[in-house]
């Protein structure tokens, strides 16, 4: 009885050991990353909008005067929500952008404007 303890043990042993690898190990893919909107946009007409860490600001190009500032927060890796003051118009508005591609912006105000903004190098 010993005799075939000892070779169905054995056995196992050699199973299990077929079993595991020690050949090279594969890499894990790369962690994704959600997009970002951090950065300088630009609208068609040459304004710059910087996004940073959670504060928004709109700018002239010539002179750097600031036409609106607020503050945005991402609501999926696909939609920001920005809220800001125009200071040309002091208004306060609501604007929701979706990120349609790394470098595009559509954005939709509360009042039904619509516009884009594309990434800056």
């Amino acid at each position: 009885m010993k005799i075939k303890s000892i070779v169905a043990l054995l056995a196992c042993t050699g199973t299990l050991a077929a079993c595991s690898s020690t050949g090279p190990r594969q890499p894990l893919p790369p962690v994704r990353q959600a997009p970002t909107v951090d950065g300088a946009w630009v609208d068609p007409n040459g304004i710059v909008s910087t996004f940073r860490a959670g504060t928004f600001s709109t700018r002239t190009t010539d002179s750097n005067q600031l036409l609106a500032s607020g503050t945005y927060m991402m609501v999926s890796d696909r939609l920001v929500e920005i809220n800001m003051t125009s200071l040309v118009r002091n208004t306060q508005s609501k604007v929701n952008c979706a990120l349609v591609t790394p470098s595009q912006l559509n954005c939709t105000s509360d009042a039904g404007s619509q516009f884009s903004l594309a990434r800056r190098g």
